[in-house]
């Protein structure tokens, strides 16, 4: 599960007022592996505190996700065979695990970003008159 801000200063520091940041858990649930796999295969050798601050970063704060959250995340991935990890030391002698995509991940992630367009591609075309009706 993900955590989400009550409200978000931007960067102007302009206050988004909390009702546009009311995302339910249920929203993202289920996504929070292809988020994974996505940034990894973006950013090869990267680690999960840095997957965290990407989200957050990208998101523009919307979504938060607690370690407990991604290292389990990873950890599936992991066994699945969609990533591989691997433990580096950098030169400060702190260890870190890096992740890369493997080919059956980038497969992977090819049909689920399909699969999440063609989902949010319906939902948006049952909203639409919505809108319509709500720019009346």
């Amino acid at each position: 599960m993900a955590w989400y801000y009550r409200e978000y200063i931007g960067r102007r520091g302009k206050r988004v007022p909390e009702e546009n940041l009311d995302y339910p858990p249920d929203l993202l649930r289920g996504n929070t592996e292809n988020l994974l796999l996505s940034l990894i295969d973006e950013l090869p050798q990267t680690y999960g505190y840095q997957l965290i601050k990407e989200i957050l970063s990208r998101s523009r704060g919307f979504l938060r996700f607690k370690e407990g959250t991604v290292y389990p995340a990873l950890r599936k991935l992991e066994n699945e065979g969609l990533i591989h990890g691997e433990w580096l030391t950098l030169a400060n002698g702190q260890r870190r695990r890096a992740y890369r995509i493997t080919p059956r991940g980038r497969e992977a992630l090819h049909k689920r970003v399909a699969m999440w367009k063609g989902f949010t591609d319906a939902i948006n075309l049952v909203l639409r008159p919505a809108r319509a009706q709500e720019a009346r």
